[in-house]
C-alpha cells in the first residue's frame, strides 16, 4: 500500500472542536465525551485528516475506537449495556497491551472513514473489508478474518441467482458496504433499499419491505441461523475478501503497533479464542477456521 508523504502538525483538539461523540469506556455504560487536551496529528497544514501516533495515545490515557452498536455478534451493546462482539473482543486486547482505557465510539458503515479523518476515533475495528477504494482513504493493517458477500431471502421464496430479480424487485443494503458498491458496479438496473443502521435495515427485511438482503455473507448466515423462516440462497457472491482494522491515512506509527500486535497475539492464537468466546454459538465448531485470519496470514 502507497503511503502519501504527510507533514505533520502538532494540533490540539478539544471535544468541542470533534463534536459530542458518545463513548463507551471499557465496557462500562456510561457515555463519555473525547476527553479535552487530547493532540492529534494533522495530514497537512491545509488537511482536515488528523490522527494522534501510540505516544501521544499512551499519554493521553485512553485510545478511541469506532465499532458497530448494532451489529451481533462481531459488535453490539449486550443486554447491561456494554459492548460486545468479536470485535470488542479484540478491542479489549489492544487497550490492554497498550496500557490505555477504551472508549468505544459507535460507528455506521458509512462513517467508519468520516470518522477516522475527523480525529473522532483511532482506530476502526466495525467489521471493515479491505477494498482498493478504501484503501486510498485510510490505511488498513493486518487481516484478522475473512469474508466475501452474500445474499439472505425469505425461505419460501429463495433467491438463489441475481439474475433471477425483476425489475420491480428490490434488494436491502447498507449504506457504505461493499454489498451497495458491488450491486451498483456489477448488476446496476437492480433497485437497492438503503439504509444507514443495520437495526434499521434487519427491521424492514423482517417486515417484508424487499424480496433479499446482500450483505457480508457472515451476516446474513447469522441472521438466517438465528431467525426462522430465512435462507441464505447466494452464500458466496464476488470475489474473498478480508476483515482489517483501520487507521487513518498516515499514521505510521499507529499501524506498525497494530501489525505487530496482530501477528504477536497470532503466535497464541488469540483470534480462534476470540471466535470461540464470541462467535462459536452463531456460527458453530465448522466455520471457525474458514472465519478466522490469525496473525494476519491469510490462508
Amino acid at each position: 500500500m502507497k503511503k502519501n508523504l504527510l507533514t505533520k502538525v502538532v494540533t490540539v483538539l478539544s471535544a468541542a472542536t470533534l463534536g459530542a461523540v458518545a463513548l463507551t469506556g471499557c465496557g462500562s455504560s456510561n457515555a463519555t465525551a473525547i476527553a479535552d487536551g487530547q493532540t492529534a496529528k494533522a495530514a497537512s497544514p491545509d488537511s482536515s485528516v488528523v490522527y494522534r501516533t501510540v505516544d501521544e495515545i499512551k499519554d493521553s490515557g485512553t485510545i478511541n475506537i469506532g465499532v458497530f452498536s448494532d451489529k451481533s455478534p462481531f459488535g453490539y451493546v449486550d443486554e447491561n449495556g456494554n459492548y460486545a462482539g468479536y470485535d470488542v473482543y479484540f478491542a479489549e486486547r489492544i487497550g490492554q497491551d497498550l496500557g490505555v482505557k477504551i472508549n468505544y465510539v459507535s460507528t455506521e458503515a458509512a462513517n467508519r472513514i468520516e470518522y477516522l479523518q475527523t480525529g473522532k476515533v483511532d482506530i476502526i475495528l466495525a467489521n471493515f473489508t479491505v477494498t482498493e477504494e478504501r484503501a486510498q482513504e485510510v490505511d488498513f493493517a493486518l487481516p484478522y478474518m475473512n469474508v466475501a458477500l452474500g445474499v439472505v431471502s425469505p425461505s419460501d421464496a429463495v433467491l438463489s441467482s441475481l439474475d433471477d430479480v425483476k425489475a420491480e424487485d428490490e434488494i436491502i443494503v447498507i449504506s457504505g458496504t461493499t454489498a451497495e458498491t458491488y450491486l451498483e458496479k456489477n448488476y446496476p438496473d437492480i433497485k437497492l433499499q438503503k439504509y444507514d443502521a443495520y437495526a434499521e435495515a434487519k427491521t424492514a427485511f423482517e417486515n417484508g419491505n424487499a424480496i433479499a438482503w446482500a450483505n457480508d455473507n457472515t451476516e446474513v448466515i447469522a441472521f438466517a441461523i438465528e431467525n426462522e423462516g430465512f435462507t441464505v440462497g447466494i452464500p458466496s457472491l464476488g470475489d474473498a475478501d478480508t476483515i482489517a482494522p483501520a487507521v487513518t491515512k498516515g499514521n505510521e506509527s499507529l499501524l506498525t503497533w497494530l501489525n505487530e500486535e496482530i501477528e504477536a497475539i497470532g503466535a497464541e492464537n488469540f483470534f480462534h479464542a476470540d471466535y470461540e468466546a464470541t462467535l462459536l454459538d452463531t456460527y458453530g465448531a465448522d466455520y471457525e477456521n474458514t472465519l478466522v485470519v490469525e496473525g494476519g496470514k491469510v490462508q
